[in-house]
């Protein structure tokens, strides 16, 4: 008999998104390609302001509610869908969920050894890349040894599970995702990265989550699907797109002309390391419809040491100034409440941008994520976090909230002019004094715990 699965997904849902998260929809290829394994898919926007715990838990129990008893229970957890979680799981128990619950995604893949002590309702936590190793969890009701796998009261090694990117299926050719002439995607030829900030997730604590890349024709054949059904827009979700050195540089230079072999028409977003970028590599880019995302951070040396990001500067400016010169669409991101950061020293980030004409500047708030070394070094900094559902750092020993606000008012502000940017800070400046910020920009703001 097959053992039946539903695999729960709550992504931040933006307003061009495809119904089935990247994410949840190579999951989803994974187990429908597994033998007496029978999925179902459930995804709801942990930002959507219609969830209700009590309705979720009671359409999950009916699933249960025939003659074949139990399910399983799969659900990716994220920074912005921990409050749902926990309102979830307990509400399950106690109205007699009997199934395995299995969590896995960045807040379990970055937790420290024990992760079951954070959420005591769940029965297995699956760490790293979780194709394969879900689908041998479900496989059998045994507490099997895989790695990347960790059962409650089981010893948690810490480890991550892997996998051959080129033997996973593929949610594209297999038809999991339904691609209408004119859509937006979001794609990915890697995962892991080879960088080391102490802000992000992409890094395990302490070491480098196994990168996996595609070499096989896989990619081509998805990158002939694309122009095939028309679509209109792909998002490339690789932490840094053109990484690995010359090898990697000369790797995303071919995938580029490939685009092009092929006739593709629409657009592309590629999230780069601006000093990788090499003449062939822009060349490739002003062939295409391109969009190059740049995340600077911060263009101030005082703080690049805490976040372990240093930029070269004047390779920065050559690649900006070669976007420009080649007509290449681009733009750059940076990081507001970091450690050792001033609101002048986020203007000077700002003004810096602003004086190369970059069409696009987004500034997005620091969070202290799960197992970064940013969270586990923050009283170093006096680093202190809002109390909200997705908590993000509002003071330190170098900004307080009210200098938080005056960097919160510069982002709203960028938001307002993209592509039409003040061209100085003091423009900038003048605007931003007065704006109310978003703050559903960044954060689930309604109440999740049921009636």
């Amino acid at each position: 008999m097959s053992r039946r699965v539903i695999l729960l997904d709550f992504p931040w849902a933006r307003d061009k998104d495809p119904r089935l998260p990247l994410g949840h929809a190579c999951l989803l290829s994974a187990l429908k390609a597994a033998p007496n394994i029978e999925p179902r898919s459930l995804v709801m926007a942990a930002n959507d302001p219609t969830i209700n715990i009590d309705d979720l838990s009671t359409h999950i129990l009916a699933q249960c509610d025939d003659e074949r008893g139990e399910i399983d229970l799969a659900v990716g957890v994220y920074v912005w869908s921990e409050g749902l979680v926990g309102a979830l799981l307990p509400s399950l128990r106690a109205r007699g969920f009997r199934g395995r619950i299995i969590l896995g995604g960045p807040q379990i893949s970055y937790a420290a050894e024990g992760v079951e002590r954070l959420y005591p309702d769940a029965d297995v936590f699956v760490r790293g890349f979780a194709e394969a190793a879900l689908v041998e969890v479900l496989s059998s009701t045994a507490r099997k040894r895989i790695q990347g796998v960790v059962y409650r009261g089981g010893f948690d090694r810490g480890r991550q599970a892997n996998i051959n990117f080129d033997e996973t299926p593929s949610p594209w050719l297999d038809g999991t995702f339904h691609i209408e002439p004119g859509s937006f995607v979001r794609w990915e030829t890697q995962r892991g990265c080879p960088f080391r900030c102490s802000f992000c997730q992409h890094r395990e604590a302490g070491q480098s989550v196994p990168r996996q890349r595609s070499e096989s024709g896989r990619i081509g054949r998805e990158i002939e699907l694309f122009v095939e059904r028309g679509v209109r827009e792909i998002a490339v979700l690789d932490p840094v797109f053109n990484s690995g050195g010359p090898t990697g540089a000369r790797r995303s230079t071919r995938l580029l002309r490939r685009f092009s072999d092929v006739g593709y028409r629409g657009r592309l977003s590629l999230q780069c390391r601006p000093e990788h970028v090499d003449d062939d590599f822009i060349d490739a880019c002003a062939a295409l419809d391109t969009c190059l995302e740049f995340g600077l951070q911060t263009t101030e040396r005082r703080e690049w040491k805490p976040i372990q990001r240093g930029n070269k500067l004047e390779t920065v400016d050559a690649t900006l100034s070669a976007c420009r010169d080649k007509g290449v669409d681009h733009q750059v991101s940076l990081i507001f409440g970091l450690p050792e950061q001033t609101v002048e020293s986020f203007e000077r980030s700002l003004a810096w941008c602003l004086e190369r004409e970059v069409p696009v500047i987004k500034a997005f708030p620091l969070m202290l994520l799960r197992g970064t070394e940013l969270e586990r070094t923050r009283s170093r900094w006096s680093l202190r976090e809002t109390t909200t559902p997705m908590p993000i750092v509002c003071g330190s020993s170098t900004f307080d909230e009210r200098d938080w606000l005056r960097m919160a008012q510069l982002s709203q502000a960028l938001r307002m002019t993209e592509r039409n940017h003040p061209r100085s800070i003091e423009g900038l400046r003048a605007l931003a004094r007065d704006l109310e910020c978003d703050e559903s920009r960044w954060n689930p703001t309604q109440d999740r715990h049921p009636a």
